[in-house]
């Protein structure tokens, strides 16, 4: 891969990636531990994720058990999770806190569904638009020591990176909904 293509690559792997971590935090019905990546529970003073202060499990499909090292950390966990938009009242039992996660109705299945396919377009525009920078910075080449032919490899190269992640948006975009629609 030529070194001034590698740029926009790595770009648009970040726009991917970022439609994964979005994409794992939907939660489908079934208990996925994914879903508390985001939320951060005050730790000391510092806001640190769940996964660094607690054991997170998933003992039956539709419960996330979280069992946290200090036994103090109980109260915020259960606050952060709460204050957190997951939409789950946890509930403890003075050791560990349990989260479960009800059936989804069909029309909350259709919504999960069209948020889903929001966030891949969301991603596919992020791809373009690294694309249309490489096109335009490729552009700014001309009458320097790259020829045209140079010009238009360049551009040819960086339209099949373009291809292969959109492709591959789709390939995830498709899984998530076929996972939420699943009852």
């Amino acid at each position: 891969m030529n070194e001034r293509v590698k740029e926009y690559n790595d770009k648009m792997q970040k726009s991917f990636d970022f439609l994964k971590e979005e994409l794992a935090s939907i939660r489908a019905g079934r208990a996925n531990p994914h879903v508390l990546d985001k939320i951060k529970v005050d730790y000391y003073g510092t806001p640190t994720p769940i996964q660094q202060v607690a054991n997170v499990s998933v003992p039956e499909a539709r419960i996330i058990q979280i069992a946290p090292w200090e036994k103090s950390l109980i109260k915020d966990l259960e606050k952060a999770i709460m204050m957190s938009d997951l939409g789950i009242t946890p509930s403890n039992d003075g050791s560990v806190i349990r989260l479960v996660f009800p059936e989804l109705t069909e029309e909350r299945r259709k919504q999960l569904a069209k948020d889903i396919r929001k966030k891949g377009e969301d991603a596919k525009v992020a791809v373009r638009n690294v694309r249309r920078d490489g096109n335009d910075a490729f552009k700014k080449l001309k009458g320097s020591d790259v020829s045209e032919d140079e010009i238009n490899d360049l551009n040819e190269e960086l339209q099949k990176i373009t291809d292969k992640f959109i492709k591959e948006i789709d390939g995830a975009v498709e899984e998530k909904n076929k996972e939420v629609m699943t009852v």
